[in-house]
């Protein structure tokens, strides 16, 4: 649809100036972050791998400026994670958020939503995370990841 065309149907291109960034390029940037400090890279090695400022970087994570599909695969072989991974734990807010801007609403009952607090943002979960991928062999983390498991099987709910 051409910008006139949808200024005629009373509808505009979202400005980031004018309606802050999008709830989906905030998630994504979050999860950029997330995934970076977990690996603990800077904003600066991560810029040089992607042939952009650090100051870039940072718009990326805070969801200020959009991040292109092939950018967002350069960001993902460089952190480890497929593209999917960006994606994942979106809140019910941010996608209704963006359905309620697109006018397009979406229905999928396999998508899980969390209602609390995302507890990959606490610093007890970067912590474990950390300390798992520190871990001297496979062979270890796989028989810490085995009894973390068997630790939830044996717990009262």
């Amino acid at each position: 649809m051409m910008a006139s065309e949808e200024l005629r149907e009373g509808r505009r291109r979202r400005a980031a100036s004018i309606d802050g960034p999008d709830p989906i390029d905030i998630h994504v940037g979050q999860r950029m972050r997330l995934r970076r400090t977990m690996l603990g890279k800077s904003q600066d090695q991560m810029a040089r791998a992607l042939g952009v400022s650090f100051q870039q970087v940072q718009k990326y994570e805070r969801g200020t400026n959009r991040i292109s599909a092939s950018r967002l695969f350069d960001v993902s072989r460089f952190l480890n994670v497929p593209v999917s991974y960006f994606f994942e734990d979106l809140t019910k807010d941010a996608v209704a958020a963006r359905d309620e801007e697109v006018k397009v609403h979406f229905t999928d009952d396999d998508i899980e939503m969390e209602d609390g607090a995302d507890p990959m943002k606490r610093t007890e979960s970067l912590e474990l995370i950390q300390t798992y991928w520190r871990l001297p062999t496979e062979v270890v983390r796989s028989r810490v990841l085995e009894m973390l498991k068997s630790l939830v099987r044996s717990s009262p709910e």
